[in-house]
């Protein structure tokens, strides 16, 4: 067997794989065997049918099966081998590719066109310029944020005071007929009413105002609009029974609970940012508007990585690329696309490549690595901040623990938090190599700016 490249110029070649008889003939042998043991043909017992009749009926299939399997393999083992950077994947080549005939050769040779990756460089310097946002957090997003919290560790509290529309009533509940208790009654001792909840405005207005030991008089399909959601819970019933409800229900208050958001002080420091990180208001607000911040900074990285890949598109522009390879590769590797959609996407797919390679090419010369360290504690990053989102800022490290341990047990999410970490060293690296304009920038500003940006593309 013998495999050849051959460089038809920079960033095209031909690679040529020549077969003798001996390269193939015991995987042959071996197949035509095995699928002779299997055979079920009409007339001969399982696994005794003649080899001739075997080779006559699918030795030519078999014998282009195992060229094409041992063609495949030393294809890609020479590129690997030999370390080829290749773009797309290998295609037969349609000029020097003589006729293949299995019924008469005995020794082959194969040729497919593969397209190479340039070499370039990339003359970055402080000379160059990008520009990256930090975001600052306007004061009214401080004040909602920090309101959200002192409402999420709010409690409720018992109150002796009138009922106001968002307390919680708590009571007894008794189904009536003329203003009596129903006979086989539906009775309920530990009801309870919200009146934000309550649909009619006339029995709103009942509750609100109302205090402890009143009793209301109402009907729970008008107060509800009929909903037998709401009124199968209220009334501990199912709600295929609501359908037999129609009478009036009496409500005794007896406790009513009202919700008080939660003080601004340590506890509610703790309880959001965890045991003593802060002792003060000041503090306080000064560390939720960094995790506000924080929360911009895959925006203000991907802006940065835009006008990056700007850059270096420039830089590469002159460049030389398997232009009529690439073409003709997607037109094979999808069969949605034409020619006219590939000439209208290729400028497109061509810089999505030159920035890829370009990345590519910063990692290998800077070797950039990530260890399995920095993956845990990117991981546990990820973690907060997905947590972050739902307001739980303080999670306990054991929960934390136990869901980063799972994230990394998902291989597609370890692969792309791999990729996003080698973005992020790529990115840092660009940000030592050329010159940084810092800009701060108002949140409601630079997300009007993001969405500008989104939509260009």
């Amino acid at each position: 067997m013998k495999v050849t490249l051959n460089k038809t110029d920079n960033v095209n070649g031909i690679i040529a794989i020549e077969l003798e008889k001996n390269d193939y003939q015991e995987n042959v042998d071996k197949s035509l065997n095995q699928f002779r043991q299997r055979a079920n043909i009409p007339g001969f017992r399982p696994g005794r049918v003649p080899k001739g009749i075997i080779q006559k009926m699918y030795g030519k299939s078999i014998l282009a099966d195992e060229i094409n399997k041992l063609v495949s393999n030393e294809l890609y083992n020479y590129i690997k081998d030999n370390g080829l950077n290749i773009l797309g994947e290998p295609l037969p080549n349609e000029e020097e590719q003589k006729t293949i005939d299995f019924d008469k050769d005995e020794n082959f040779e194969f040729k497919f066109d593969i397209a190479l990756a340039p070499e370039f460089e990339l003359p970055l310097n402080k000379r160059d310029s990008l520009t990256y946002y930090n975001v600052k957090v306007e004061d009214d997003l401080l004040d909602k944020q920090i309101d959200a919290y002192k409402q999420n560790y709010g409690t409720y509290k018992q109150v002796e005071s009138e009922v106001a529309d968002t307390d919680l009533i708590k009571g007894k509940i008794t189904e009536i007929d003329n203003g009596e208790p129903k006979e086989n009654l539906i009775e309920v001792e530990n009801g309870m009413i919200m009146p934000s909840y309550i649909k009619d405005e006339e029995i709103r207005k009942q509750f609100v105002g109302a205090k402890v030991g009143d009793t209301i008089v109402f009907s729970p399909a008008k107060a509800y609009d009929n909903n037998a959601v709401e009124i199968a819970s209220l009334l501990q019933i199912s709600e295929e029974d609501v359908a037999h409800v129609n009478s009036d229900f009496s409500f005794e208050i007896r406790e009513v609970t009202r919700y008080e958001e939660a003080t601004m002080n340590q506890e509610l420091f703790d309880k959001v940012l965890g045991e003593g990180v802060v002792s003060t208001e000041e503090e306080f607000r000064t560390k939720i508007a960094e995790l506000l911040s924080s929360q911009f900074k895959p925006a203000a990285d991907s802006l940065f990585m835009k006008a990056a890949r700007e850059l270096v598109l420039k830089k590469m522009k002159g460049v030389e690329f398997p232009d009529a390879f690439l073409k003709r590769w997607l037109l094979v590797a999808n069969e949605k696309n034409s020619p006219e959609t590939i000439e209208e996407d290729y400028p497109k797919i061509c810089d999505d490549l030159k920035f890829h390679l370009s990345k590519e090419k910063i990692v290998k010369d800077q070797q950039i690595k990530v260890e399995k360290e920095e993956m845990e504690a990117f991981a546990a990053e990820v973690a907060r901040s997905q947590f972050a989102q739902y307001g739980m800022s303080n999670v306990p490290a054991d929960v934390l623990e136990n869901y980063v341990k799972r994230m990394l047990e998902d291989q597609n999410t370890v692969r792309n938090m791999y990729d996003q970490l080698i973005e992020n060293k790529v990115m840092e690296w660009l940000k030592q190599t050329v010159k940084v304009n810092e800009k701060e920038i108002l949140s409601k500003d630079f997300e009007k700016l993001f969405s500008e940006e989104k939509e260009e593309k």
